[in-house]
């Protein structure tokens, strides 16, 4: 019986100095948090999708806190979103230009055709580390989907070996154009009118060889543009977003139809 309450009270006296212990090393090592902080977290969708260049929601919380990142660095975040976390912060709202990712490639398996038949890993960074071509095209999407796997909205899908973004989803957190080992696909503006959809820099007799959907250099585009909102650099033309008015007569023009209408 005595040994019983011996081994009781040794247990309950080391729960004591554990006790006071872990009492100590809190008092030690605590961390104040900002309140804001909380509340800023709340205001943000909680997809940790790393769009915001942060390690997630919870990181960037701390650094719209810490003064380390704007109030709008959320791309999902909605202007209702941002201007309660400018309230939190004491800042004015700034305004939030939404936008979504596009693909600059229209080569699907009815435009070109197959180099090679590839049997690697199914993803196209593994693909072009393989070094082989495996469309005609060198230039297009590889299509095995390493967008689509880095996407956490649901948002692009490969459809006939071509990646395809769905604008009702994108919320232009960026994390596809990260992954393209191609560098096939840009963030535009969501109110961006319209866009060439293609990336290829070869010339336009070798396009053609390759791709019925590939942009020539024609610069037929740059001709009907009253704006001066298209140019047509190495080979390929590129819209200036900010001058284009949407006429769309670059599209009637273009004899590929490598002007989409956004």
């Amino acid at each position: 019986m005595a040994g019983i309450v011996i081994a009781t009270l040794i247990v309950g006296v080391i729960g004591l100095l554990i006790g006071a212990a872990l009492v100590a090393a809190g008092k030690k090592f605590y961390v104040e948090v900002d309140e804001r902080e909380a509340l800023v977290r709340e205001c943000l969708p909680g997809n940790n999708c790393g769009g915001c260049g942060q390690a997630g929601c919870d990181a960037a919380a701390a650094a719209i806190v810490k003064g380390e990142a704007e109030v709008n660095v959320c791309p999902v975040c909605s202007q209702e979103a941002v201007e309660k976390i400018s309230a939190i912060m004491g800042v004015d709202a700034a305004a939030t230009v939404k936008k979504r990712a596009f693909v600059r490639c229209l080569g699907t398996c009815e435009k070109t055709s197959v180099k090679c038949n590839y049997v690697g890993i199914h993803d196209c960074r593994s693909a072009v580390l393989s070094g082989l071509s495996v469309w005609e095209c060198d230039y297009g999407c590889l299509g095995f989907g390493s967008c689509v796997e880095a996407c956490a909205f649901d948002a692009l899908h490969v459809k006939e070996g071509a990646a395809v973004v769905d604008p009702e989803k994108c919320t232009g957190c960026g994390r596809c154009a990260a992954v393209c080992p191609k560098n096939l696909i840009e963030l535009i503006r969501s109110d961006t009118k319209a866009a060439v959809a293609c990336s290829s820099r070869a010339r336009g007799p070798e396009v053609k060889k390759v791709c019925a959907a590939g942009c020539l250099g024609c610069k037929l585009c740059t001709k009907q543009c009253e704006a001066e909102a298209i140019q047509v650099e190495g080979n390929l033309a590129h819209i200036d977003y900010e001058k284009c008015v949407g006429c769309e007569k670059c599209m009637e023009k273009c004899p590929a139809k490598v002007i989409v209408r956004l």
